[in-house]
């Protein structure tokens, strides 16, 4: 509860004694390139391939010839948006880009520059920590639609030139009994995992303390600490919205 209460107290000082617009856009934008830009192809590879296994073992276990073949991909389509796209990526996200802003600021810490910072009258944490957040709130989003549509393509790729189902099956099964929700879920889950993540592995490392160990170590809390959190809020979510 303790460091609960301390991280509740960081957040509260990202609002105060805040920097110019053009400060932060500026800052924002060079975050949005580090988070987004950056981390493309490492998304469309994941999602790719998570889209082409999805498709493989959905037909592996449609042993029945009672079930329609575009099913497979109606389950592609589901298990992509509701779950894959958004909760398995910000695991990605969390290791990649939320150790390097654990790891970041960990050594600005150590090595004195945030408190550099602060002597010259400079609110380091809303500096420092703010852009980041509305950086991941602004690019994680748009990565996880950018996933999604590669889990499909990926799924399609797989599931027509290996004979699994015909590309008329499965745009049929992509179109088939769509709940426009579901989209509306998984953004709604980006946001919050976007938020969380990047909030915590800045908190992590803002407030580390030591040498360039504890600066590893704070980078591992950060990715543990995000990857839990992620889990509690998609289990929450589902309970609130579904």
């Amino acid at each position: 509860m303790k460091e609960f209460g301390k991280y509740m107290i960081f957040l509260g000082t990202l609002f105060v004694r805040r920097e110019t617009f053009a400060t932060y856009y500026k800052l924002v934008m060079e975050e949005c390139v580090q988070i987004g830009v950056k981390s493309i192809w490492l998304f469309v590879l994941v999602s790719t391939f998570m889209g082409a296994v999805t498709t493989v073992q959905t037909a592996y276990n449609l042993v029945t010839p009672l079930v329609p073949r575009y099913v497979i991909s109606q389950v592609v389509r589901e298990m992509t948006v509701l779950e894959l796209a958004p909760t398995i990526m910000a695991i990605i996200f969390a290791g990649k880009i939320g150790s390097s802003m654990a790891g970041g600021l960990g050594t600005m810490r150590i090595t004195e520059q945030i408190d550099a910072l602060e002597v010259m009258g400079i609110n380091s944490s809303s500096y420092l920590v703010l852009p980041k957040i509305l950086a991941s709130l602004i690019m994680y989003p748009m990565l996880v639609i950018f996933a999604g549509f590669c889990s499909m393509v990926g799924g399609y790729l797989v599931g027509v030139f290996t004979g699994i189902l015909t590309p008329t099956e499965y745009i049929l099964g992509i179109r088939s009994v769509f709940n426009d929700y579901t989209i509306t879920f998984a953004l709604i889950k980006s946001f919050v995992f976007a938020f969380l993540i990047s909030s915590i592995s800045s908190f992590k490392g803002y407030y580390t303390q030591g040498g360039a160990l504890e600066v590893g170590i704070a980078s591992t809390e950060a990715v543990t600490a995000s990857v839990i959190a992620v889990l509690l809020g998609d289990y929450f979510l589902a309970n609130l919205l579904l």
